[in-house]
Order: C-alpha cells, then sequence, then structure tokens
C-alpha cells in the first residue's frame, strides 16, 4: 500500500486489517487521519515539525492517530483545500484504517470543511477546532471555561452560512423581506451569549486587577512553549504540586505559588498557559485576562526546551505571542530547560551562540536553579519588599488571582 501510494503514510496497526483471521478489537477511542498541505515555500522541516506536533495534539485530545496524508502544492484548492487525487487517496485511506475522523494541519475555511466532509462522509476539523476542543477538555477552573466557551463561539460564528434560500420573509403580498434567516437568529442568539461572557471575564479581570493593587511582593511569571516544562520548575522552585503532564496544553488556568529566593526575598511565581504555532487569535483574546498576568508581571522566566530540535522556532513564537498580548516589553530572563538530556546537548552551542545570557537548567533535578534564584534577586532588588508587612513565607502557600 505504501509503495502505491507514496505519500501516503499508514501506521503499523493497519496492517492488522490486512489480516481476515485475526479478530480486530475495537477502540473506543476516536481514531484520525492526519492530512497536511506543504505550500508555497515553506520550509519542509517546519512542516514535518507541525505535523508531529499536530499528532500530539490529537493524542492530547483523545484521539488515536492510524495515518498522515502530506501533500505539496505551489497553492491551495479553493474547494477543498488538496487537490481532488489527493482527497481520493484520503478516502482510501480512511476506509482501509476504518478512520471517523480527519484532522487537517491547515485553517479550513467553512466551505472547505463542507465540501470535505461532503466527499468523505466522516467527521472534519481542523487544527484550530482541535485546539478549541483540547482547552474545553482541560478547562477546569470558573474563568477558564468562560475564556474557552467565548473562543468557541467566535470560531463558530464565523461559520454560520447565510441562505437566501432560507429567509423567514422572502417578501411577496403582505411582506417586508427578505428578513432573518434561520442561520442569522441562530447567530444573533451566539453573540448574545458572547456579549454576556465578555461581561464575565471584564469582571474577573476587575477583581484580579484590585488583587494586583494590593499584593506585596514581586510577580514573576513563566512563560513559554506548551510542553517546555513551565509546571515542573514552578513544582521545584515552589515546592508545591502543580499538575504535570507529558502532552501539550498539560496547564490552562494560571497557578501562583509563592517561591524563597533568599532571607527575606520571595516572590510570587505564576505558571501560564503554554503557547503554540498558529495558536488561534480568538484564543488569545479569550485567555487575555489569564494572560494579562504576564503583562503584569515585574520579570518573566522564559522557558525554551533545549532538549527539542526545533527549540529556536519556539523560542520565536514565544517571542511573537507575547508582543501579541502586550508583555514583549516586560524585562526577561531566558531559560534552556532540559540541559541534562543528550539531545539538549547537540542543540545547545547554537543556544548559547545565539543567547550568551541564558541560564541553562535542569527543572527536574535543580541543576541550575541557584543561579537562577540569584540573578531574580538582583534582577528584582528595587522591588522587594522588606520588613514587617511582609507575611512569612510558606512553602505551600496558593495564591487565588
Amino acid at each position: 500500500m505504501i509503495a502505491r501510494y507514496p505519500c501516503v503514510i499508514l501506521m503499523p496497526e493497519i496492517q492488522e486489517f490486512m489480516k481476515p483471521a485475526k479478530k480486530i478489537e475495537t477502540s473506543p477511542k476516536e481514531r484520525a487521519l492526519l492530512v497536511q498541505l506543504v505550500h508555497g515555500r515553506q520550509d519542509r522541516d517546519e512542516a514535518a515539525d507541525s505535523l508531529l506536533e499536530l499528532e500530539r495534539l490529537a493524542d492530547t485530545a483523545g484521539a488515536a492517530v492510524v495515518g498522515v496524508i502530506t501533500q505539496r502544492r505551489d497553492r491551495p484548492t479553493p474547494n477543498f483545500l488538496i487537490g481532488e487525487g489527493k482527497l481520493a487517496d484520503v478516502q482510501l485511506a480512511c476506509r482501509q484504517a476504518k478512520a471517523n475522523m480527519v484532522i487537517f494541519d491547515n485553517e479550513l475555511s467553512p466551505v472547505q470543511v463542507n465540501n470535505i466532509d461532503l466527499a468523505i462522509g466522516i467527521k472534519v476539523i481542523d487544527r484550530t477546532e482541535l485546539i478549541l476542543q483540547i482547552f474545553a477538555r482541560r478547562a477546569r477552573s470558573a474563568e477558564s471555561q468562560v475564556q474557552v466557551e467565548l473562543a468557541q463561539l467566535e470560531y463558530l460564528v464565523s461559520r454560520v452560512p447565510v441562505s437566501e434560500r432560507q429567509a423567514r420573509f422572502s417578501g411577496g403580498i403582505g411582506m417586508k423581506g427578505p428578513g432573518e434567516s434561520p442561520f442569522q437568529m441562530r447567530k444573533a442568539v451566539m453573540q448574545r451569549r458572547m456579549r454576556d461572557l465578555k461581561e464575565k471575564l471584564k469582571a474577573i479581570q476587575q477583581r484580579s486587577e484590585r488583587t494586583r493593587v494590593r499584593r506585596q511582593w514581586p510577580l514573576a511569571c513563566l512563560v513559554g512553549y506548551t510542553n517546555a516544562g513551565k509546571s515542573t520548575l514552578l513544582n521545584t522552585l515552589a515546592g508545591s504540586d502543580a499538575y504535570v503532564d507529558d502532552r501539550l496544553f498539560a496547564t490552562l488556568d494560571t497557578k501562583t505559588r509563592m517561591v524563597y529566593l533568599a532571607e527575606g526575598k520571595n516572590v510570587l511565581m505564576a505558571d501560564t498557559v503554554g503557547f503554540i504555532r498558529n495558536l488561534p487569535h480568538g484564543l488569545v483574546a479569550s485567555f487575555k485576562s489569564t494572560l494579562d498576568v504576564a503583562v503584569n508581571a515585574n520579570l518573566l522566566l522564559i522557558v525554551v526546551d533545549s532538549d527539542h530540535m526545533r527549540s529556536g522556532d519556539h523560542l520565536r513564537v514565544v517571542h511573537e505571542t507575547l508582543k501579541e498580548i502586550g508583555a514583549d516589553k516586560v524585562p526577561s530572563l531566558l531559560l534552556l530547560n532540559k540541559c541534562d538530556s543528550p539531545e539538549a546537548q547537540k542543540n545547545l552551542p547554537d543556544l548559547v551562540a545565539t543567547h550568551p545570557d541564558a541560564i541553562q537548567i535542569s527543572a527536574m533535578n535543580g541543576d541550575g536553579l541557584d543561579k537562577v534564584k540569584q540573578i531574580m534577586i538582583e534582577r528584582l532588588a528595587g522591588i522587594f519588599e522588606i520588613g514587617d508587612k511582609q507575611p512569612r513565607w510558606t512553602r505551600h502557600t496558593e495564591i487565588a488571582e
């Protein structure tokens, strides 16, 4: 099969479908086929890393990836994004792998989603919708649930079709048309709900602002690409037990802990949602109240996974996202995490040459963290409040933002 379709990479488990003597066990997971269009002058290595990242996103969402199809074209087609011949390959691969979902690494227009859905006959989503589904599953706090719902509605409202054939009042005797279509009426309900959610987020942001004004300690904020090790670093520095998982977007809710740096020098440290390439703008806007902790921080600790082969590209995405939320002017300290891994030893020379002020650390075993604390003390020297007003540090203190 691979010889006949060189661009169709089927997972080993698909070979089991070629053995009729063996009974196939059904899995409760959704079986997803990944599709990617590499167009224009897009870098091949970057496209391969994006596809690998999409596979991890699918796993985080609870889907089993059963195959991958890629195509390189000068430009996408308006109807299906990919060519019609490649669409036939997708149909064949879905039947062979018994896939019940197709996930595109590219952003699809509403028309393309509808056309591909009709052609293949199974659920079709793009990278943006997949990330939204992950956020919906991982949201725990009331604030993050409101933010996710708002982002989902902003995504869906742009995909509500409008058709003149479905007009409620089409004009005629005694009628004034064209009036509202059922889809327009549905869109109006969604927009009202969005206004309510924005009001809730505004109230949350106002409460957070009042809390920020009253705080007596400097605030350091952990930012970085998703799965860079921010939560592990927070646990190691604060001696806390924040949730850690080797999956993308393990952390959605902002967690803030008290960290002891030296005698009389404590700092609040906040862990934020990780960034990712092509992060939907709706999510950035909806999570603005959460990401404001980075904007209002006294110091940003930018955590980079030096073990990753595309760590430099990840750092570029982080800087772009910080600029988008207005936190690019906040003083920062670059931390090269996972420096003790064999792969990191290959990447570190280039990273250090490009960023000589970066600190090599290991959040897992604590390497380099004493140096991080010392530099934090130097950077925050003018902000520390030493005296009777500063409460006594407690190792497992959790501060509500």
